[in-house]
């Protein structure tokens, strides 16, 4: 496969789909000024580089434009994201913008702030279908559309391996909405090629290179690595975890074993120029400036996109070297 532009909204600009730099339950990113909006934002936590940078991109972007931003870092617990939407809605903000940790179980608050009259915009990660009426707009990645993308690089690559291919999947956090479309697309293809493949074990490694590790780690134990073709990580940091456990193993990764992972970090690239990575699906957190458009848009009353999606790319080996310095997180 080679690089391929998706068509979206914006340049630079994403969503979803899974942290912030700092800040406590009740930190601010921006100062609002007299006719700024006040924002509530429930992050899904700190889990990975693309988070970090997903947050940062969103606090500069609010206080860029005014806006004061009610960050709360919700460490990976639905519990606490539900905790804050609900302080949100006491304090009566303009606008909350939540990106959910798993799909499931949004209905009851949802309908709060709905009740309350204040507008919900999904970033990054979606919810359950029947809460769509709940929520005015999610704006950031198509999730089944990068398995689709990874699953078409498996496909190409694995596609004269007459013995079957058989493959590790590392999932993200269970019942999150990158986690299941990823894995749902990735498989989508490979069952439309008619590649013969065996699925030797899928577990979640919930988006951190530690769990990620670990995960590797048991595979290993319980499978040993001989004759296992492929590793499909959801994001850079699972996959990087695993790459450390292949090594310990006395494997070499991208070799012995190839590895597609998904969302594009420096040390991601970093990993594919050193032969560690294979193929790079790419998952842009630096949407920040587009959400800010998009809340105004809502608090305005302009009506929007149920979904808005943003332009991401793939990578292979001939190209990790000369996208290297262009990563931002």
């Amino acid at each position: 496969m080679f690089k391929q532009v998706l068509a979206g909204i914006g340049a630079g600009a994403l969503l979803f789909g899974l942290t912030a730099c700092g800040g406590g339950d009740d930190s601010a990113g921006g100062g609002g000024s007299d006719d700024g909006l006040v924002i509530g934002f429930a992050q899904v936590g700190a889990e990975s580089a693309w988070r970090t940078a997903n947050s940062a991109s969103i606090q500069a972007a609010a206080e860029a434009a005014g806006h004061e931003l009610k960050f709360v870092d919700a460490q990976q617990e639905q519990e606490k994201q539900i905790s804050a939407v609900r302080d949100f809605i006491t304090q009566q903000v303009d606008a909350i913008v939540l990106a959910p940790v798993v799909e499931t179980g949004w209905t009851d608050v949802l309908q709060e702030a709905e009740d309350a009259g204040i507008p919900v915009i999904l970033a990054d990660r979606g919810v359950e279908a029947a809460d769509e009426d709940l929520y005015v707009t999610r704006l950031g990645s198509d999730f089944a559309e990068e398995g689709r993308k990874a699953g078409a690089w498996a496909a190409e690559t694995f596609a004269d391996d007459a013995d079957g291919t058989k493959i590790l999947e590392l999932q993200g956090t269970t019942g999150s909405a990158p986690a299941n479309d990823r894995k749902a697309g990735f498989f989508e293809v490979l069952d439309a090629e008619g590649l013969n493949y065996e699925i030797v074990d899928s577990q979640s490694g919930n988006f951190t290179a530690e769990e990620g590790k670990a995960v590797m780690e048991t595979f290993i134990t319980t499978h040993g690595l001989d004759g296992i073709d492929l590793l499909y990580a959801h994001n850079d940091e699972m996959g990087l975890g695993a790459i450390q456990a292949i090594e310990e193993a006395g494997k070499v990764p991208g070799k012995d074993i190839q590895i597609i992972i998904v969302d594009g970090s420096k040390a991601g690239f970093q990993a594919g120029v050193d032969g560690k990575v294979n193929y790079i699906v790419e998952c842009n957190p630096a949407f920040g400036e587009q959400l800010m458009d998009v809340v105004e848009s809502v608090v305005n009353g302009d009506e929007v996109e149920k979904f808005t999606p943003v332009e991401e790319g793939v990578f292979d080996s001939t190209q990790f070297e000369a996208e290297l310095p262009n990563r931002q997180f």
